[in-house]
């Protein structure tokens, strides 16, 4: 990858963290043990979001059908393959081209069409995307109101795109960086609190690309419940955005 590619967005230093994980990625037990149990809460968001902005049959099993969806910073594909499974084409794009490796292999095996790109969002021309997703990404970026940006130009007019971050705020201090790392839940590098993004810094970031940011969930953790939806939104938080009025 060339470094023009690699400047606007890309931290060259975080993609090589997440490629020396791709080969792990798959495995519940490995390194990305806590993205294995984040996806069902993510999904149980991500489809209530697209039943109620399409209308879609929330007992419908391919809301996505004959739409296109685009998932930035897809890593592995654990989040694009459940989407091409709900009928989406599915476009995904990541910085680390040994994560790109793994994402077309593990889909091909399971039988799934899908579109991986390695490279900058903002440099591959991408656009007309219905669902454009980006989990975990934002806090990782180098410019975040250009990666805002380029977001925004690959999501098609009356699009839906959902994205999720950590929240910057003592709580998230306390246990995603300095416990979850430290306890090896999380690889040791991955989180960098200062580059965390609060709800409110988000929404001023999404209005300057023209997106309005909808109600967001918290993603919480206790005991008896693990990872959930949740009005707390201390830790982390994933939200719907639309094109402002």
């Amino acid at each position: 990858m060339s470094n023009a590619t690699m400047s606007a967005t890309i931290r060259p230093e975080e993609a090589a963290h997440f490629g020396k994980l791709a080969a792990e990625w798959w495995d519940p037990n490995g390194s990305s043990a806590m993205l294995h149990k984040l996806n069902p809460v993510r999904l149980g968001f991500i489809r209530a979001a697209i039943d109620a902005h399409w209308g879609t049959d929330s007992r419908g099993v391919r809301p996505l059908l004959g739409k296109r969806a685009l998932d930035v910073g897809c890593g592995a594909g654990l989040l694009c393959e459940p989407l091409a499974r709900l009928g989406a084409a599915v476009t995904g794009v990541d910085a680390a081209e040994e994560n790109i490796a793994v994402a077309g292999a593990h889909a091909a095996g399971g039988g799934l069409a899908i579109d991986y790109r390695c490279g900058d969002i903002g440099a591959l021309g991408l656009a007309g995307f219905d669902l454009v997703t980006s989990m975990e990404v934002i806090e990782h970026v180098a410019d975040k109101a250009a990666f805002v940006q380029a977001l925004a130009g690959a999501l098609a007019p009356g699009g839906l795109m959902i994205l999720s971050t950590p929240n910057r705020t003592a709580q998230s201090k306390l246990l995603l960086v300095e416990g979850a790392e430290r306890l090896g839940m999380v690889p040791r590098g991955t989180h960098h609190w200062d580059d965390f993004v609060t709800p409110d810094e988000l929404r001023e970031l999404l209005a300057g690309a023209g997106l309005a940011m909808g109600e967001p969930q918290g993603i919480a953790w206790s005991p008896t419940k693990g990872l959930h939806l949740s009005t707390d939104l201390a830790l982390n938080y994933i939200c719907g955005v639309t094109f402002g009025s």
